[in-house]
């Protein structure tokens, strides 16, 4: 797991020195990546850096440096993530004759990519975000997996072109354009994070997960020749699986859940796995132990007074699995902390959740560089209550009647249900208030949202699936999984998102994940079923939130009136003044208080607070080593 990061002038055209120490500094504002190594490579008469921050997994050698190209290659490759079939495809190049100078799994990419064909991304299995600069097209390549695991930026000023894995990194540059999109904020007041391809800044676009864009830089301009994907997730009924026992499902689910685990195993450093009370990351552990016969350490924490906290159920499981477990009990202090996790985001997530990830994570790293993770679960099989209850809802009138939608039950859909505060953070129509108004491209993003969970070719569960497959996990879960992780330096690695595992998930029939009236993911809890007590796969969800004794309601609204309504407030800039006034009265009404709306909207501004000491910190290091 690493940073990267590169850099094209387009307009006036620095010395390599200079474009050597740009890049430098624009890697070193993301070192807490790649603390052991680090690497530059100009190509002075392009105009072009590239960068790279190492976190040693694969091959600790110097000749793992990056960037790297490969014997017989022209293609500089930069690289952030892991090709867990790495060895299979070097094998097959070694057939063709090619040549290797280390034992990296970067190494592969110059081979597969020196004409910049993207066909060869369908060939790797892993997690990445790269960029491939072949010289003599003078064109760049950069692509992402297929779940948008690794995070990567993408920034165009007309003066300068530059890519990188975190935002900040842009502060380096002399001209950075930090003027906030109005749309993402809009985007952000209803859903609580960024999904992509917009961002917080304007000038800044994220590649989305799954695709790849190919750049050409000629006459003073960076163009986008190319772009496609190469992967998305889809769930729709496959016809290949109707009809199929469901024992045999559960088999072949079984086969390629171990191979991605086993995949996921391989490192030259020490390597544990996150275990909390639920189903995903307790079957990841069970495989490892139980089916590939592996010693395992699991790390979870816990909140001391907390009933919300999960640790005495992973030391159940651990126990039963014969892990080597370790647990931390923690005092829950969610205020005390928040400036610190709203300063080290890239860009504003409203999830509470980044705080106890922040934490479990640098509890790992104590002892393993690389952790397994139960992610994409509750996405890939329909886990989440919002399912439960949205479906519930939609197969009884008098539970829509309930809901108050002022539409009659026959002509209710899936989007009128689903896109309530079950999975908005403020309503349209609240955040529309909010902003004074929505663009008519954010009119048009809530439009697409509705078409989606309201197409009639896919059962309802399944249009769930797809809208938080697409948005929510690249967005939220992923994202703060790798941002919170990587300010340690520890890998994450997710085995339920191998593609081919989650390529089979995707064909489920909705009678796979969903038994009405209760029971969600229905068949994976089957399969972890055989290795761990029934019941315990069962037992309500507790999550990995804040704990409620984290706060107070008092707290939280006494940090609104300070940072929300303070004349200084940046926020403030951005929403509406009066309205934001009168939505902090109406939570401080009894019964209206929603840590879910105001802890988004503390964040938001406590980033935004944060940025210009960190924008004119990075320029003023940078100015210095130019100097």
């Amino acid at each position: 797991m690493c940073g990267i990061v590169g850099v094209v002038a387009l307009e006036h055209r620095p010395g390599s020195g200079q474009l050597a120490a740009l890049a430098r500094r624009m890697a070193d504002l993301q070192a807490h990546r790649g603390p052991d190594d680090s690497g530059v490579w100009v190509d002075a008469a392009a105009g072009l850096a590239l960068g790279h921050r190492r976190l040693s997994i694969i091959d600790l050698r110097p000749e793992g440096r990056q960037p790297m190209s490969a014997p017989g290659c022209r293609a500089m490759v930069t690289f952030n993530g892991e090709i867990y079939n790495f060895q299979s495809i070097r094998a097959r190049l070694e057939a063709r004759g090619c040549g290797f100078n280390s034992l990296s799994d970067t190494e592969i990419l110059p081979h597969l990519f020196d004409s910049l064909d993207p066909s060869a991304l369908s060939q790797l299995v892993g997690m990445f975000a790269f960029a491939v600069w072949n010289p003599d097209q003078r064109r760049l390549m950069l692509a992402r997996d297929a779940f948008g695991k690794k995070p990567l930026y993408i920034y165009n000023d007309g003066e300068t072109f530059a890519f990188s894995s975190e935002i900040q990194s842009f502060y380096a540059l002399p001209g950075f354009d930090d003027t906030i999109d109005t749309d993402a904020v809009a985007e952000y007041l209803m859903l609580g994070y960024l999904p992509g391809p917009r961002t917080i800044y304007r000038q800044v676009q994220m590649l989305p997960a799954g695709s790849w864009a190919t750049f050409a830089f000629e006459s003073g301009r960076a163009e986008q020749v190319e772009s496609g994907s190469f992967f998305q997730f889809h769930a729709r009924p496959s016809p290949s699986l109707a009809g199929v026992d469901r024992r045999v499902v559960k088999d072949r689910l079984r086969t390629l859940l171990v191979e991605a685990v086993e995949r996921r195993m391989i490192a030259d450093v020490p390597l544990g796995a996150f275990l909390s009370g639920g189903v995903d990351s307790a079957l990841v552990c069970a495989l490892a132990r139980r089916e590939l016969g592996r010693e395992l350490d699991t790390f979870s924490i816990g909140f001391e007074g907390s009933a919300e906290s999960e640790h005495e159920q992973a030391r159940e499981i651990a126990a039963h699995l014969g892990t080597r477990h370790h647990d931390r009990m923690l005092a829950p202090e969610g205020l005390a902390m928040m400036d610190h996790i709203a300063g080290v985001l890239d860009q504003p997530n409203g999830d509470s959740s980044c705080l106890p990830t922040w934490l479990l994570c640098q509890f790992a790293r104590e002892q393993v560089t690389v952790c397994l993770s139960g992610d994409g679960g509750d996405e890939l099989f329909g886990g989440y209550g919002r399912y439960r209850d949205t479906l519930n809802d939609l197969a009884d009138p008098q539970r829509i009647a309930a809901l108050g939608l002022g539409i009659d039950p026959q002509d209710v859909r899936p989007s009128d249900v689903y896109m309530s505060l079950r999975w908005h953070i403020w309503l349209p129509s609240q955040a529309r208030s909010l902003m004074g108004g929505f663009s008519p491209q954010v009119e048009g993003l809530v439009e697409g949202w509705r078409a989606i969970l309201d197409h009639p070719a896919d059962p309802a569960l399944h249009r769930m699936r797809n809208i938080d497959t697409w948005l929510y996990m690249p967005g939220a879960v992923l994202a703060k999984v790798d941002r919170m992780s990587m300010q340690h330096a520890l890998e994450v690695r997710c085995p339920l998102l191998d593609r081919d595992f989650a390529g089979y998930a995707m064909g489920l029939h909705e009678e796979d994940c969903w038994i009405a009236p209760a029971t969600t993911k229905s068949i994976l809890k089957e399969i972890a079923s055989d290795y761990l007590p029934r019941e315990w796969m069962y037992r309500s969800k507790k999550g990995f939130g804040l704990p409620s004794q984290a706060w107070s309601a008092d707290a939280i609204l006494g940090q609104c009136r300070d940072a929300l309504q303070a004349p200084g407030a940046r926020i403030r800039t951005l929403l509406d003044p009066e309205a934001l006034d009168a939505t902090i009265a109406h939570q401080s009404q009894p019964g209206c208080f929603s840590i879910y709306q105001l802890w988004p909207l503390l964040i938001l501004e406590k980033w935004l607070a944060a940025q210009p000491a960190r924008i004119a910190a990075a320029r003023s290091a940078a100015a210095r080593e130019a100097a």
